[in-house]
């Protein structure tokens, strides 16, 4: 039988991810879920909170459009040999969630904070007093949860704290707003970061994407 706590999980994770992304509703399909996100790198994804072999072979001998992503929750040693030729694999991801509380992050001296919101997305941004990028992040908040996304620390500022300093902070604005559950998928580099704040870790994620000129190489 499937798991259909992770299949909820998944399906709180898009409901917040599309807001962030500005992409299209989730269509729904009887194996997940498929987004329209109109890049020319990223044109669609398909998301399956349980993936069967049957289904993604459906699902790959149907593509022909380059930039086509799965995202598929399961090990990637299993569900790779399913995709074929012209599928790449990409870093793999960390479905995380955490029960959120009030935060009172402190600024790392020798970098400033701001913080806005709009269209629904709140974002953080950690620079130097002279403006120099150093970290980043945003949330999408649906119903009593939220969605972090795109967190990011530029290379040269990392160990400083950052990373925490821009959670804390998006956890601390989704908390005020009403949102008590945190739901993320995270890469191998954050995976360790959410951990040590308290997030928990409930299923792999592998990406795909196509790119029919691989193949060829």
């Amino acid at each position: 039988m499937p798991d259909t706590r992770i299949s909820e999980l998944v399906r709180m994770w898009i409901s917040g991810w599309v807001v962030s992304r500005g992409s299209s509703d989730p269509i729904d399909e009887p194996w997940g879920w498929t987004i329209d996100v109109g890049q020319p790198q990223h044109v669609a994804r398909h998301v399956l909170p349980e993936p069967s072999e049957a289904d993604v072979r459906k699902i790959v001998a149907a593509t022909s459009a380059p930039g086509t992503w799965l995202k598929l929750f399961a090990e990637e040693q299993a569900v790779l040999p399913w995709a074929g030729p012209g599928w790449r694999c990409d870093s793999p991801g960390f479905l995380m969630t955490c029960h959120l509380g009030p935060e009172h992050p402190e600024v790392p001296a020798g970098y400033t904070l701001t913080s806005w919101t709009r269209g629904g997305v709140g974002r953080v941004l950690v620079r130097m007093p002279a403006g120099h990028f150093a970290a980043r992040g945003q949330i999408a908040q649906a119903g009593a949860h939220v969605v972090v996304d795109q967190v990011e620390t530029a290379a040269e500022h990392r160990r400083q704290g950052l990373g925490g300093l821009v959670m804390r902070t998006l956890q601390s604005t989704a908390y005020e707003a009403g949102a008590r559950t945190g739901v993320l998928v995270g890469t191998p580099e954050g995976r360790a970061l959410y951990s040590s704040l308290g997030w928990t870790m409930h299923s792999p994620m592998t990406s795909l994407c196509y790119e029919p000129s691989a193949a060829a190489r």
